[in-house]
């Protein structure tokens, strides 16, 4: 007898991360988008969940005096899925409760791969100040539905970028990602750039998909924008130099070795 398939279940957000220190009013919210696959209905799977949580710590940990809580999305399935565009509507959702549970604050999408893609599609929400996409999953401008329902923002089907208008965002690649091409993310950089100055993208040499070699640093620019965007720091002087730079010099900023060692040097 045929085995009946199991619904899926619904979006919701993981259990805030919050430090022991921290405030107990929560002033601003990062939620961190999973990496995901393009076509696939399956459940999410838990190890991307997983990679997801040391960095939703070292957040946590960095805004815990301006009362940062940082949750970890949990997706209804693992698939971009065309022009359904699930991971964007699940992270569109998850921007919804924030603004349920938590009220008027302040709210940053961060994603690694298929997850940044969906931060960057669900960047327009009028909660989201800003927009973090490491190594993020890009389509070829006119395939695997990237014109969406905002169509009209992209040159020649490509992804929309003209809702970004009014956040900070961040692009992180590294060089050597064999998975997701940093090509695609420099053009949609480019083309963000012209619609908001305020986008700037950093490039990690050497590095792949995973951003493992150089976790350190990119763990500390992630920390400083995150901060510097919901809580008006002041940002470190690379990536206020890369927000400032005219293109390619700004979208193409190298991450240093040792960023984050002295952020303000």
């Amino acid at each position: 007898m045929a085995q009946r398939a199991l619904p899926l279940p619904a979006a919701r957000l993981g259990r805030a991360v919050r430090t022991a220190g921290a405030p107990t009013a929560v002033s601003g919210v990062v939620l961190l988008l999973p990496d995901g696959e393009p076509d696939s209905h399956r459940r999410p799977s838990p190890l991307s969940y997983a990679f997801q949580l040391p960095l939703a710590r070292a957040l946590a940990r960095a805004g815990q005096d301006d009362g940062l809580a940082a949750h970890v999305v949990r997706y209804r399935c693992r698939g971009w899925n065309a022009t359904d565009a699930q991971l964007a509507a699940d992270a569109e959702w998850a921007v919804e409760e924030v603004v349920r549970r938590y009220g008027d604050v302040p709210v940053c999408l961060a994603g690694h791969g298929m997850g940044g893609r969906a931060a960057l599609r669900a960047g327009g929400h009028a909660a989201v100040d800003s927009v973090l996409a490491m190594a993020p999953w890009l389509p070829e401008a006119g395939v695997d539905g990237a014109n969406g329902a905002n169509g009209a923002n992209g040159a020649d089907g490509a992804e929309p970028v003209k809702h970004l208008l009014g956040r900070q965002v961040l692009l992180v690649h590294g060089t050597n990602d064999a998975r997701t091409d940093p090509e695609l993310s420099f053009r949609l950089a480019e083309r963000a750039k012209k619609a908001n100055r305020d986008t700037c993208r950093f490039e990690v040499h050497s590095d792949g998909h995973a951003l493992r070699q150089h976790r350190a640093e990119v763990t500390a620019l992630a920390a400083d924008f995150v901060c510097g965007s919901l809580f008006g720091r002041a940002y470190a002087r690379p990536v206020a130099d890369a927000l400032a730079a005219p293109p390619p010099l700004g979208l193409r900023m190298p991450l240093a070795a040792g960023f984050g060692k002295s952020l303000r040097g």
